[in-house]
């Protein structure tokens, strides 16, 4: 299996190799970087890419790591009881399989989303080390033992918002994914909008870099904000020369696709406000 990215996805060469890798080495491959920059969508690439289906675990904080193996409903079941319910039986009807149990009991070989693994407690990453390395998981209420019929592509993307265990990093591939530089953004851009114009193109992006680059901004828009930002200025036909000007001189037009709180869009009022009168 190789993967080269896919028309709808550009994938620069150390992404490719890094996917590559951990598909060789049969580890799960760890994808950073900020928001934004295709971590999630990566995953549903590879499937579409390798011809293979995709199951997509979305963590939050609450969520446990056993939820991803299978889940219990005692309660139910001690409820059933009462009722005098059949069912009560069989304790499998009571058992709810989670991601990994479909990953693994799948009848080929599928790609495993685990996104945005930062966001759950700091112990759920360890807590799935076992599973993850040797694909397989205890059902005690059953007492079988479930075994992946054939190994999944693994892909765990985090946002960097608390760090990972060293065993569980350990037991990963590791990718960063650095934000688009100016070519890279060029080419998403194409396949997203393959017939704007080219000069509005650069000149959005020299705008958008320069709005990336601007001290004391608090959240830096991301690639998925630029492309809804040239759809709107492609919507209202906005001209390239009005893109020209420096972003701290006049707010950007639209910004609101950009500029995502208030504290970042009174950072640019107050730049503008004060070019202008430096200016008079």
């Amino acid at each position: 299996m190789q993967f080269n990215g896919t028309a709808e996805y550009v994938a620069t060469e150390d992404l490719m190799v890094a996917v590559n890798a951990a598909i060789r080495l049969e580890r799960p491959l760890l994808v950073k970087g900020e928001p934004g920059t295709g971590k999630t969508e990566l995953a549903r690439q590879v499937s579409e890419a390798l011809g293979l289906d995709l199951i997509e675990w979305h963590i939050k904080s609450t969520t446990r790591a056993h939820q991803g193996l299978y889940e219990y409903d005692a309660v139910s079941r001690l409820r059933d009881s009462q009722l005098g319910d059949e069912r009560v039986k069989e304790v499998r009807n009571y058992i709810k399989p989670g991601k990994l149990w479909d990953a693994f009991s799948a009848d080929r070989k599928v790609v495993l989303l685990i996104d945005e693994v930062d966001k759950a407690d700091i112990e759920f990453p360890n807590d799935l080390l076992q599973e993850l390395d040797r694909m397989e998981f205890h059902v005690y209420e059953t007492g079988e033992t479930i075994q992946a019929r054939h190994r999944p592509i693994v892909i765990i993307t985090s946002n960097n918002e608390k760090e990972l265990p060293d065993a569980f990093l350990r037991r990963c591939f590791f990718h960063f994914i650095a934000f688009p530089d100016t070519e890279t953004m060029t080419r998403i851009i194409d396949v997203h909008f393959p017939d704007i114009k080219k000069e509005l193109v650069r000149s959005a992006l020299t705008q958008f870099y320069e709005i990336r680059e601007t001290p004391g901004l608090k959240k830096k828009p991301s690639t998925s904000e630029v492309l809804d930002w040239l759809k709107l200025l492609m919507a209202d036909d906005v001209a390239p020369a009005t893109l020209r000007a420096d972003p701290k001189s006049a707010i950007p037009p639209l910004h609101g696709a950009l500029l995502k709180n208030e504290q970042d869009v009174h950072l640019f009022e107050r730049l503008a406000f004060l070019a202008r009168r430096q200016g008079g």
